[in-house]
């Protein structure tokens, strides 16, 4: 199955782009090529571009000190394993204090690396990394692959506070959705949303070879979905034909 996922609001696209992102990381970090570790190193700035937000930190405190009053207001309830309960509250109360100790913005600390900042005004600049540019660190990329890595890590830890309270924060609005399988007729699904529940997320899961692709518009009153196809023109062309998938809307 193929995944997509709709943020509802700016805060969870936010979320969504930044575990993109912390996904991408670690991935290439894992890799031994140079190129794979100078995409590493571009995938950190661009953390701290999202990062940049001053009311990103204020709004995952906030989602975690949330959750963990929701989840505290299943206490005494005998359809509820305790245990279980704990683990999840333990898990928020440690990001919440390993984010909150951090002070400033994401990525604060590596602002004060002059090297690395260097680099980083000339990312955007399309070849503006060549060696003639940055004799520096073209001389770090021929360092042998534990070295590089082990900076890769040391400049990434600034981030795993926001990266563990994101991930967290994603799979308990997941977990929060039951799916339901659909039909588009016609390729075209719509659907009124309930009243007096607010939806972050919808998730839709679609098998790879009806070689469908969703076209998705939503808000707090309705969801849309239009099934696609890439033909061979490279333009997407809106299907008329029946297709099914799996929804999930998360609160």
């Amino acid at each position: 199955m193929i995944l997509y996922e709709y943020p509802f609001n700016e805060r969870i696209r936010t979320y969504l782009r930044l575990e993109h992102l912390f996904l991408g990381l670690n991935n290439l970090v894992m890799r031994s090529d140079a190129l794979d570790h100078h995409f590493a190193l571009t995938t950190i700035f661009q953390v701290m571009d999202v990062g940049a937000r001053a009311d990103l930190k204020s709004d995952v405190l906030k989602d975690l000190d949330k959750q963990k009053n929701i989840l505290n207001a299943y206490r005494g309830n005998p359809a509820i394993a305790e245990a279980l309960l704990d683990q999840v509250v333990g898990q928020i109360d440690t990001c919440f204090s390993e984010l909150n100790g951090l002070s400033g913005k994401a990525g604060q600390a590596l602002t004060e690396n002059d090297w690395l900042m260097s680099i980083r005004s000339r990312v955007g600049i399309p070849g503006g990394t060549c060696e003639f540019d940055l004799p520096a660190y073209y001389a770090w990329q021929h360092r042998s692959v534990g070295q590089r890595q082990a900076d890769l890590v040391r400049w990434a830890s600034t981030l795993t506070p926001l990266a563990k309270s994101v991930h967290l924060l994603l799979k308990l609005l997941r977990d929060s959705g039951s799916a339901q399988k659909v039909i588009a007729v016609n390729g075209h699904f719509q659907q009124n949303l309930p009243q007096g529940r607010t939806f972050q997320l919808l998730r839709l899961a679609i098998r790879p070879e009806f070689n469908l692709i969703p076209e998705i518009s939503g808000n707090r009153l309705m969801v849309s979905i239009r099934l696609m196809r890439h033909e061979s023109d490279d333009r997407l062309h809106a299907t008329h034909e029946d297709g099914t998938f799996d929804l999930t809307l998360c609160s």
